[in-house]
């Protein structure tokens, strides 16, 4: 079938997308050929990786090197616009991912950095990066070197107008081609260092602490329109129909930056990566449809996490492996004490640029007050303040003292000595809460991006990996200190949603994610079951000599009874991450090659080997209720409020582990489909049919059962058409005795099962009936 094209000037929000990733060995052609079978599952959008210009090789698009062009490896725009025309013969339209906080450090292949370092703050490129060219001499550092520079000289050479380092290409500043290497590496825009030094001395914004991405001023107008302009027309063509903005965070000012969007694109559909905090809103004035969907993976995690069984498995674990209080022990003191090491250690240049940003304003302030503060007073009351902060970021559309609290100034007031000079905490909050002009402006944008940097580093990629009692928990969005969600919690979010972002993003597997939600599923089961699970460990841990340590080992253990059976070398790729991650013993910038070979070591010889067919066996025991799980995560997400992103793959039963293990290629049609391909297909079908029924204007209504097992049933109705129903905590539902004589109270009608239509349900239905061919049931109403 070929539908009508629609009108391009029209946004028309998503039922359903499916994400792609994008690289070289994945073009636009190969998802063209993947489009036949993708609009047969059900979605209405494809959702698309990157597709501008990055570096080359690139596998995940996210270093954007020219974003005027579309990716030549994929395609090109040609290629681009294939797909688009492939995509709509089928009734498809295209969602594209793309990422205005930074572009890729490589000068060799990035044209506006290269001119910024050949001519300096004068280029006309020079407002697109945020380089403080008060630093460091006014000279950029490029921290490219293998060694402190006097070491590296011999590798250092002039190629006619270029200096070459090994595989790095820089451009020299003209007229200086003949200088001798000391005078020549002095006159230049940039100064080739130690890549050590990035750590201190770097004086651009980075994405986090990667120092291959340097950080783009979008909120510029001209940059704006330099580097939005190939995407908004290919928006306004009718080639794009929506957006996922990558890392909002990391703006100076999101909420100016995404009002421009909105203007600029045409009101499209658009959802934002930004992570909410539990508790936390997005912010009611952004013109975005929502989030990407962090926290509505949350929530549905939650649902078959239970409360009562991750408490016991926490102290299971601090039995078993002993961790300290603030390395692992402990939630919220291990969050802490990873805060305090990042901001000193991975964004130690990112805080002494804050410093001095605040510093510049004090000494010229007409305020007393702000007077006669020591650099180092002001640099330990924004450590004080910035580890205290329990959500990414403040925004100027919000409240900065419900984010930067009284409470939590008066707790950094105690880390100074003389209560004189704890005046600095007041210092700095007043200047986060406003005032003081441009300089001021400029120090809130700061702390705002620090702050969001911070937050990232020290819970997403330290605190998440320390802490690993419940590792499914340690999730993008989730809260390992509190890993479960009531039923009652998960219909006032559902409520909620539908209310106020009712086409928001809902995920529940990313490229991002640590582990995709079918790994995750089978972990969860381990809550249910913590004093089996804490056994078998006390049993392989016996078999096993030379454990490096048993936080590592706890996880690693996990890890292979969530992703079943795989090849090793992913599991030892995922483990050797994850001890560099967590810092406590190793580390991307320290490596100890000791630690690193017991590591490596351990997994051969335990969770890869002999040891591990015992935790393998424990998983096959438990395996009907790891099915549950999976299926029942899966329909909860793909027919609760939001617009559901199926990660590629997903629509099977899919186990991966945190990127690269994560982006794999994966094959269309699937060779094997089981019941999740037939649960999924069935959902996105009929959100596809029966758009109003789950649209903005849709209604959701929890359904509570009746009975001794009404805890274990989460069911819920779309607008009084369609019914999910679920269960939950089965393994604990199937030692209390099964469902009895439970029923659940359906809406009026006469209701069939969609995966199953000789099956046909009306009023209080038998919980047992409505689960005997699977653990979940998806009904419409007929009548």
């Amino acid at each position: 079938m070929t539908p009508e094209r629609r009108d391009a000037s029209v946004p028309v929000p998503p039922t359903a997308t499916y994400r792609l990733q994008l690289q070289p060995e994945f073009p636009f052609e190969a998802a063209a050929a993947a489009v036949p079978y993708l609009a047969s599952l059900g979605v209405s959008h494809l959702h698309l990786s990157p597709v501008l210009e990055a570096v080359p090789g690139s596998p995940h698009g996210y270093d954007v090197v020219d974003p005027t062009r579309v990716r030549a490896e994929l395609g090109g725009e040609e290629g681009l616009r294939a797909l688009a025309g492939t995509a709509r013969e089928h009734g498809l339209g295209l969602v594209v991912d793309i990422v205005p906080n930074h572009m890729a450090m490589a000068p060799r292949h990035n044209h506006a950095l290269w001119e910024v370092l050949r001519e300096g703050p004068k280029s006309a490129y020079a407002r697109w990066f945020d380089i403080d060219w008060e630093a460091q001499g006014g000279q950029v550092l490029v921290p490219v070197l293998g060694g402190p520079v006097g070491t590296e000289l011999a590798h250092l050479r002039v190629d006619g107008d270029v200096l070459r380092y090994h595989d790095h290409v820089l451009p020299l500043r003209e007229g200086t081609e003949g200088l001798p290497l000391p005078r020549l590496l002095d006159a230049q825009w940039y100064r080739p260092v130690w890549w050590r030094l990035a750590r201190t001395e770097l004086n651009y914004r980075r994405f986090f602490s990667i120092s291959e991405l340097i950080g783009v001023r979008v909120e510029d107008p001209e940059v704006f329109e330099a580097t939005h302009g190939t995407i908004l027309r290919l928006l306004h063509e009718g080639v794009v129909d929506g957006l996922r903005v990558d890392h909002p965070d990391g703006l100076a000012d999101p909420d100016a930056y995404l009002e421009r969007l909105h203007t600029a694109s045409g009101g499209r559909w658009t959802v934002v990566e930004k992570i909410l905090a539990d508790g936390e809103r997005l912010p009611r004035s952004w013109p975005v449809a929502g989030t990407t969907g962090y926290d509505a993976l949350r929530h549905v995690d939650g649902l078959f996490t239970d409360p009562r069984g991750a408490g016991e498995l926490l102290d299971r674990y601090r039995r078993f492996a002993a961790p300290q209080t603030d390395r692992g022990g402990d939630w919220a003191a291990t969050v802490r004490r990873a805060a305090y090491k990042v901001l000193t250690h991975e964004l130690a240049a990112e805080t002494e640029r804050l410093t001095r940003a605040a510093s510049r304003v004090c000494a010229v302030s007409d305020d007393p007050a702000l007077r006669d503060r020591a650099p180092w007073a002001l640099r330990t009351a924004l450590e004080e303040l910035l580890v205290r902060l329990e959500v990414y970021r403040p925004y100027t559309s919000g409240d900065p003292a419900a984010v930067v609290t009284e409470e939590a100034a008066a707790e950094a007031r105690q880390a100074f000595v003389v209560p004189e000079e704890a005046g600095a905490v007041d210092v700095v909050r007043k200047l986060v809460l406003g005032g003081e002009g441009p300089a001021g402006a400029d120090f809130r944008a700061r702390f705002a991006q620090t702050a969001s940097a911070l937050r990232a580093k020290s819970v997403e990629d330290t605190a998440f990996y320390r802490y690993v009692p419940l590792s499914a928990a340690n999730e993008v969005g989730g809260d390992p200190g509190s890993p479960g969600v009531s039923p009652a919690g998960f219909h006032a979010y559902c409520a909620r949603v539908q209310r106020d972002w009712p086409a928001t993003g809902t995920v529940v597997s990313t490229h991002d994610t640590k582990r995709s939600a079918d790994v995750r599923a089978a972990l969860a089961v381990l809550t249910e079951c913590p004093a089996r699970w804490a056994d078998v460990l006390e049993e392989v841990t016996r078999a096993v000599e030379g454990v490096p340590d048993r936080q590592l080992a706890w996880a690693a253990w996990q890890t292979v009874f969530g992703l079943g059976p795989a090849a090793p070398e992913r599991v030892q790729e995922a483990l050797l991450k994850h001890a560099r991650e967590a810092g406590l013993y190793t580390s991307w910038t320290e490596q100890e090659p000791a630690y690193e070979e017991a590591v490596a070591a351990f997994v051969a010889a335990g969770p890869c080997g002999a040891p591990g067919e015992r935790v393998a066996a424990l998983r096959g025991a438990l395996e009907p209720y790891i099915r549950a799980n999976v299926l029942g995560t899966a329909l909860v997400h793909l027919t609760m409020p939001g617009v559901p992103d199926v990660y590629q793959g997903t629509e099977s039963e899919y186990r991966a582990l945190v990127d690269p293990d994560n982006r794999r290629p994966v094959r269309f049609p699937p060779e094997d489909p089981g019941a999740k391909d037939t649960v999924t297909a069935a959902a996105l079908r009929l959100r596809r049919r029966r758009p109003e029924v789950f649209g903005d204007a849709a209604g959701y209504e929890p359904l509570p059962a009746e009975g001794a097992a009404a805890a274990h049933c989460l069911a819920f109705a779309r607008s009084g058409r369609v019914v999910t129903a679920v269960t939950r905590l089965s393994l604990r539902l199937a030692e209390a005795g099964g469902w009895r004589e439970t029923r659940l109270a359906l809406p009026p009608g006469t209701w069939v099962d969609v995966l199953a239509p000789e099956r046909e349900f009306t009023g209080h239905a038998r919980v047992a009936e409505l689960f005997e061919r699977l653990p979940v049931a998806l009904l419409e109403r007929a009548r």
